[in-house]
């Protein structure tokens, strides 16, 4: 019952989280600072308002925000939260969190092509080029995880690292870099992208909603925000120990996620947006951490070295 709760609790809190970012990134640039709470507003906005839908598009266009919103929550599911564990376990079910992340990408870009717009389209092919880099690296981690807890459950992976000693301080922390450099490319965030931009031949992820009005936008938004805090909730167990009161861990819990997104603000503030064309040379650096993890593992585990 009370994984069921946390999960709720995630879903609510998800806004409040972008809120922050924008706080911080207001507070740094010496501006008045909108509420954290202004995400909240925003979104009751866009459940308030009209849809206009082109003629050009079909029934993916459509379905393509109910099934991205439904397919992120879902992915939530397998998201363990520290000490207590994840809403829906089994074997490999690491592979099923993965798709389902993949399957949002997946229905966001056909239904952005779905409009027939140069700059959607434009948009799509630089979400997947960008993805590809992403996605493989994220695999490479999730399979180094697995090959030194030699667990393919998410739950147990954790369980099993976070009890391991010696080498596995190193993984923790190649593993945290690597998947805060996810978190800014799946949240479309500074130096990849930037979410406040309107100017088409620079934008990613926004170009992809330019189409979406009312409900079905509020369904990507909201799912955008999911994501960012399903990743943040991966970091924060590789930075929760075990053998703690339940209590203290969600309160760790809770403080790790608030200071996962006030670095996000920071590195906001502090980085310019990367140029399109460098882009993939960052994205390279989640590749090259997450090879770098895999062949620490691998010497220690058959090198020879215990």
């Amino acid at each position: 019952m009370i994984k069921i709760i946390l999960t709720l609790a995630v879903l609510s809190l998800a806004p409040m989280f972008v809120g922050v970012i924008n706080k911080v990134k207001a507070i740094w640039a010496g501006r008045h600072a909108a509420s954290i709470f202004q995400p909240y507003y925003d979104l009751l906005k866009l459940f308030r308002k009209g849809e206009v839908i082109s003629t050009t598009t079909s029934f993916v266009f459509e379905i393509a925000p109910s099934i991205n919103l439904a397919a992120v929550i879902f992915a939530l599911l397998f998201t363990p939260f520290p000490y207590i564990g994840a809403v829906l376990k089994f074997d490999s079910d690491f592979v099923i969190f993965a798709y389902s992340l993949g399957l949002a990408k997946f229905f966001l870009v056909i239904a952005s092509l779905d409009t027939g717009s140069s700059f959607e389209g434009m948009g799509a092919n630089r979400e997947v080029t960008f993805s590809t880099i992403v996605e493989t690296a994220f695999f490479v981690l999730l399979g180094t995880l697995a090959f030194i807890t030699n667990q393919t459950s998410f739950e147990q992976m954790f369980i099993m690292l976070n009890s391991s000693a010696n080498y596995t301080l190193l993984i923790k922390l190649l593993f945290v870099v690597s998947l805060f450099i996810m978190l800014l490319a799946e949240g479309s965030r500074v130096p990849i992208d930037d979410p406040n931009t309107h100017l088409e031949l620079t934008m990613i992820h926004e170009v992809m909603l330019l189409d979406y009005s009312g409900v079905n936008l509020a369904f990507m938004v909201f799912a955008s925000q999911i994501k960012m805090l399903v990743i943040a909730l991966l970091i924060s167990n590789f930075l929760i120990p075990l053998n703690l009161p339940i209590t203290l861990a969600l309160l760790l819990c809770l403080v790790s996620i608030f200071l996962i997104y006030l670095c996000v603000g920071l590195v906001e503030s502090l980085i310019a947006r990367t140029r399109i064309s460098h882009v993939p040379q960052f994205l390279f650096l989640m590749t090259a951490l997450a090879l770098t993890s895999f062949a620490i593992v691998a010497f220690f585990t058959h090198g020879g070295i215990k």
